[in-house]
């Protein structure tokens, strides 16, 4: 009963379309990349009432995600799915960040010292508790105060609810580092309104909670100030009831309204400019639009898309297109084969070259391979959404006894 309920939920906030308000989304430059000895400081526990809250702990690096911080919130949402005294669980981040994404710069490290192993493990670590996320069987409460990137955003917006405030910070970067949007990207990023999961997912721009809430990313909006009354509320809770938690929740929501110069205003351009096949037309389109519109929008939009991995856009766009009509777990198989493409350089070296550009070196100079759109071949994008090799096992999901879903 639980599970549907939560399938239910979660089915009702990405699949409505449109920018209405309701009351009632990976990688990034993280500053500084210290290490915990301690596994368990990385993800720490606070048991409350009748539920249990993960904290990512990790603030001098916003958070971002290695592997044993996903190996270990995946065993304790195990253990706590399984625990009858537990009825809900709640996630959130230490300092200012919720969670920037992927430690990218490990994984950048990692493989310039030929472990690709240790990255291929990160990434079947951390899809394999989204797809739990996914498929959770009492409900969750996530509180995205603060920067939200990539899969900081994928370990989240699978769950029943998404709390945002005035600090959140949603984007996904990826293009810009010769990756592709991942951990699920492709399955949330796919079910926005119109073409909206295009442009992002293509230009890297920022959403702000009043966004989320309006594209339905997110479920509820506070105030920043307010979160210790949320939460201390929540603390207080002793239910695995949904509709418990969701009045708890909108009793300390806060009305919001959406900036006339919010990129959710601009739908009908988005769609008209981001709904083409390629990633040309795309160019096209925004230049068309630029010249008629004079719109400083357009010109940024441009210039983000100029500045991104050809590479990556082609398969960015490919892979949100494949999403628009997959379940969870299809969707983070197809991921899964991108990403080892990537890390392993079989097609071309853009992310650790976009990595070094932009998180190690910093000379925001990134040398793409391929380094124009016309000289990305129809055969480069296919290996990455090929069938992985014999002696390379494809990511397996437990769907036989955790059901995926299509919405």
């Amino acid at each position: 009963m639980q599970k549907a309920k939560a399938f239910e939920a979660l089915r009702r906030c990405v699949s409505q379309r449109g920018s209405s308000l309701s009351h009632h989304r990976a990688f990034s430059a993280q500053p500084n990349y210290a290490q915990y000895n301690d596994v368990e400081d990385l993800v720490t526990v606070e048991g409350r009432a009748k539920s249990r809250a993960a904290i990512l702990n990790r603030p001098s690096a916003l958070n971002a995600l290695n592997n044993a911080m996903a190996a270990r919130l995946k065993r304790l949402y195990e253990s706590w799915e399984d625990n009858p005294d537990i009825g809900f669980v709640l996630m959130k981040g230490s300092g200012r960040a919720f969670c920037s994404g992927a430690d990218a710069v490990s994984l950048y490290q990692l493989g310039n010292e030929g472990n690709v192993e240790e990255c291929k493990n990160f990434f079947e670590t951390l899809y394999k508790f989204v797809y739990i996320q996914g498929t959770y069987l009492k409900p969750h409460v996530a509180i995205l105060d603060g920067i939200t990137m990539g899969a900081g955003a994928g370990i989240a917006l699978p769950g029943m609810f998404r709390v945002v405030t005035d600090k959140t910070v949603f984007v996904n970067p990826e293009t810009q580092m010769g990756f592709h949007p991942d951990a699920g990207a492709s399955f949330y990023l796919s079910r926005l309104p119109g073409y909206l999961g295009e442009y992002l997912a293509l230009t890297g721009d920022k959403l702000n909670g009043v966004e989320m809430i309006a594209c339905r990313l997110a479920t509820h909006y506070t105030l920043n100030a307010r979160l210790a009354v949320v939460e201390e509320r929540l603390g207080k809770l002793a239910t695995d009831e949904p509709s418990v938690i969701e009045t708890s929740l909108a009793q300390y929501g806060d009305l919001v309204y959406l900036n006339k110069r919010s990129i959710l205003s601009k739908l009908e351009v988005v769609d008209r400019c981001f709904s083409h096949d390629t990633i040309e037309e795309i160019i096209d389109a925004l230049e068309k639009e630029a010249a008629d519109s004079y719109d400083e929008w357009c010109t940024t939009a441009l210039k983000k898309l100029k500045e991104a991995s050809p590479l990556s856009l082609i398969v960015s766009l490919r892979s949100i297109r494949e999403g628009r009509f997959q379940s969870l777990d299809q969707c983070l198989a197809r991921e899964y084969r991108i990403s080892l493409n990537a890390i392993s350089r079989r097609v071309s070296s853009d992310f650790f070259e976009g990595v070094r550009a932009r998180l190690v070196d910093k000379d925001f100079a990134p040398k793409w391979d391929p380094p124009s759109l016309k000289e990305v071949s129809k055969d480069m994008v296919d290996c990455y959404f090929s069938p992985l090799s014999e002696f390379e096992p494809e990511l397996e999901l437990p769907t036989a006894s955790r059901e995926p879903f299509m919405q």
